[in-house]
């Protein structure tokens, strides 16, 4: 490799870099090659260490600290369109004692089924309101990330409490009861979307 080639690279290294810091640090390879970076930058950025692989067609600058939360990070990424929905949300806002296996993504009913090798994922789908109802977003790892609120949560919960238990659901009463500050009027907004009024009720009758 000459002098001017070696230049050339560095130039095309650095402007690599500095393109990912304004990312956070991460991106997808769609998303770096629409920055101006050239895919042969790319790859060889990764061979030589600068960038690690975190999952198919996602990376991050090696000098970044280590990750928080990856699945999450990588999650979103690679399923944009989807929403962290169930056990997951409920893990992120500490409301649950379990841990969960696999990130629930909720997705909107006619959306294709992402294809994701690692982290384990399991899809939900939902209705078009009730998918875009109670949306937050936080940043996690410098990317944002869209979650469901902790009322949609826990309406989401008994929704779909026989594909993840009742007991799951009824704790999270008991703890967002705790940890949080109540917002019941929310939830039971949340549980007419979901129509699930008249289950999730009598839980919370019971416990506030």
């Amino acid at each position: 490799m000459t002098i001017s080639t070696q230049r050339t690279q560095k130039n095309r290294f650095d402007h690599a870099v500095d393109v990912f810091k304004k990312h956070g640090g991460i991106l997808r390879t769609s998303e770096a090659i629409a920055s101006g970076i050239h895919p042969d930058t790319l790859y060889s950025m990764r061979d030589s260490g600068v960038l690690d692989k975190i999952s198919r067609g996602v990376y991050r600058l090696e000098s970044e600290l280590p990750l928080n939360n990856p699945d999450l990070v990588t999650v979103a990424k690679r399923i944009p369109n989807g929403v962290i929905c169930l056990t997951s949300a409920l893990s992120f806002f500490d409301i649950t004692t379990q841990i969960p296996r696999d990130v629930h993504i909720a997705l909107f009913r006619s959306a294709e089924e992402p294809r994701l090798s690692y982290p384990p994922i399991r899809t939900f789908r939902f209705s078009s309101k009730s998918f875009s109802a109670g949306i937050e977003t936080h940043r996690i790892d410098n990317v944002i990330i869209c979650i469901y609120s902790p009322e949609k949560t826990l309406a989401d919960c008994f929704k779909f409490r026989n594909k993840i238990g009742i007991d799951i659901a009824i704790e999270a009463l008991h703890l967002y009861r705790e940890r949080r500050k109540m917002k019941i009027d929310d939830i039971m907004l949340f549980a007419s979307i979901c129509r699930v009024t008249n289950i999730i009720r009598p839980y919370l009758e019971a416990i506030f």
